[in-house]
Order: structure tokens, then C-alpha cells, then sequence
């Protein structure tokens, strides 16, 4: 169960469904709580495996040919996080369990080992194993849509959602003593803070291209109860964006990015959240918290 004994140490646990997750959407919040000396545990569900590679240097490990993408990318997972703060990966029920599962549709979603395939119970089992044992005040997951659709990142909110309710139930079977969260966020893109940081892009690599309206997935101001000020670590998270180049590029100026697709997209000098669990803590002047762990 949580606590309120004032001399608890924070626990944040972040849970992603693919190596560079972490760093695109809160690789600031991981390196800003890293620095204020909360005990912050990255969750990766799978290897990624099916990601597409940027570049020639490494395009021969993509699944339809050698298949050891998901091997280089524990590296590159690895650098990412010692860049935020974070000492080592944490893969769910150990590196390799599931398998990427690719987009919905393609043959990679009916392997049997793709994450989306795997077995509810034994995947929430797993993480309320981790809860219990790490004993977050706070968790992060995707919102029910997985950000932008990913059927993985959908999965991983299910998982989520399930087993923070999970762990603090004595009745379920699961190791370790049960364990209340007191706060489950989803990690969001708020689209006036996208809008205002595609006008700022003014130059950028000229194979790249800006975005159509829409493209970028983002949800409402309204539904943003929380923002995290991450300005002091955009070191970090640029570097930590960097260290995944098989997936991503940084752009000269170091304040865009590009995946695959080669659509800019600005690095947010905010990242967004919303508190779908617990009692929202101090609110400021705008209507929104403005740290994860107020209020706990």
C-alpha cells in the first residue's frame, strides 16, 4: 500500500512498448525526476524488433532480413537511458519474453510471440510483480489509443490499466505484498504546444518535410491536467534521442527530430500528461499540475 510517511522515497515507474518510447514522449520527465533523486524504473515491453532503420548502416538487421534488429537496439536503449539518468533497461518478463508486433494487420501482428498475442494474465501478472517490487507512487503509461494508434502502445495501456488496479489487491495472484498507486498519468502531446513548436521550425534537413494537418497525433488542451516543465534536461533528452539513430534523427539545430518517415517534429520544451488516477495535487494559475508527484 502507499504511504504517507514524508520520508518515502518517489518512485516513478514509465512503461513503454518499444525501445526510443521513452525518450520521445518522456524522456524529459525521466531525466528531470532522475535529477531530483526520485527512483525512476523504465519498463520496455518489447525489443522493438520491427521498427524500420534509418540509413543504410544498419538496414540489413530489419526482421525480414538478418532479424537482429531487436539485439542492436538494447544497445541503443541502454546509451538512451544512461543518458537520462537511468542505470539499466528493465525489459517486461525479461529481454525477449514478447515480441514487437508491428502495425495491425501486417504479418508480424500473427507471429504468436508479438506482444499483442501474448497471454493477459501472465503480462499483467508480470507487472504487478514489478509494482509490488519497485512500489511506485507514480505510473506513466499511453493513453487508450497508444498515442498514435501502435497496437503495441494500445496493449501496453491495457496491461497498465489492469495492473496498477491489480497490485493493490490482496486477492490477486501475484508476487510481493499488494501495492497502492496512488497516481496513474497518461503521457499525452497537447496540440497548442505542437502547433506553437511546428511554427518555430524554420530550417531543417531538405529530405525532410513538415507535417500535414493532423499528422502528428495530439489531443486537446482541455484534456491536459498536467505539464512537466523538462527545459533544464532537453540536454539529455536530445542526446538521449540521439543515441536511438536507427529510429530517429536529431536535426542540426537539435530542437527537431524525424523518425523514419522523414516528417519533422519539434522536441517540446513541456511534456504533457494526464492524471486518469488519484487525487490531482497543487494546481497553478494555468488549471494544471505541474509535477507528477504533487500531492502524494
Amino acid at each position: 500500500m502507499t504511504t504517507d510517511n514524508p520520508d518515502e522515497p518517489r518512485r516513478l515507474l514509465v512503461v513503454h512498448a518499444h525501445p526510443d518510447d521513452e525518450t520521445l514522449t518522456t524522456g524529459g520527465t525521466i531525466a528531470r525526476y532522475v535529477a531530483e533523486r526520485v527512483e525512476v524504473t523504465v519498463v520496455t515491453c518489447t525489443l522493438g524488433e520491427e521498427g524500420e532503420v534509418i540509413g543504410d548502416a544498419w538496414a540489413g538487421l530489419v526482421a525480414d532480413h538478418a532479424d537482429q534488429l531487436g539485439g542492436y537496439r538494447i544497445l541503443e536503449l541502454t546509451t538512451a537511458l544512461s543518458r537520462l539518468g537511468v542505470a539499466a533497461p528493465f525489459f517486461l518478463g525479461g529481454a525477449g519474453r514478447w515480441r514487437d508486433s508491428g502495425m495491425a494487420g501486417t504479418p508480424a501482428a500473427a507471429n504468436p510471440r508479438a506482444f499483442v498475442n501474448a497471454d493477459p494474465d501472465e503480462v499483467v501478472a508480470a507487472l504487478v510483480e514489478v509494482i509490488r517490487e519497485r512500489r511506485p507512487q507514480v505510473v506513466v503509461c499511453y493513453d487508450p489509443q497508444g498515442g498514435y494508434g501502435h497496437p503495441d502502445h494500445i496493449r501496453v495501456h491495457e496491461v497498465v490499466t489492469a495492473a496498477v488496479e491489480a497490485a493493490g489487491s490482496a486477492d490477486r495472484p501475484a508476487a510481493g505484498a499488494p501495492w497502492d498507486v496512488a497516481k496513474l498519468y497518461w503521457t499525452v502531446t497537447e496540440g497548442a504546444a505542437l502547433a506553437a513548436g511546428l511554427e518555430c521550425v524554420t530550417e531543417f534537413p531538405a529530405h525532410w518535410r513538415l507535417p500535414e494537418p493532423g499528422e502528428l497525433p495530439c489531443v486537446p488542451d482541455g484534456e491536459v491536467t498536467t505539464t512537466v516543465d523538462v527545459r533544464a534536461h532537453l540536454g539529455a533528452k536530445v542526446a538521449a534521442l540521439e543515441a536511438h539513430a536507427t529510429q530517429v534523427t536529431v536535426s542540426p539545430s537539435g530542437t527537431e527530430y524525424a523518425l523514419s518517415n522523414n516528417v519533422v517534429q519539434p522536441i517540446l520544451v513541456d511534456e504533457h500528461y494526464v492524471l486518469v488516477r488519484g487525487t490531482r495535487g497543487e494546481v497553478a494559475a494555468d488549471g494544471r499540475e505541474h509535477d507528477l508527484f504533487s500531492g502524494v
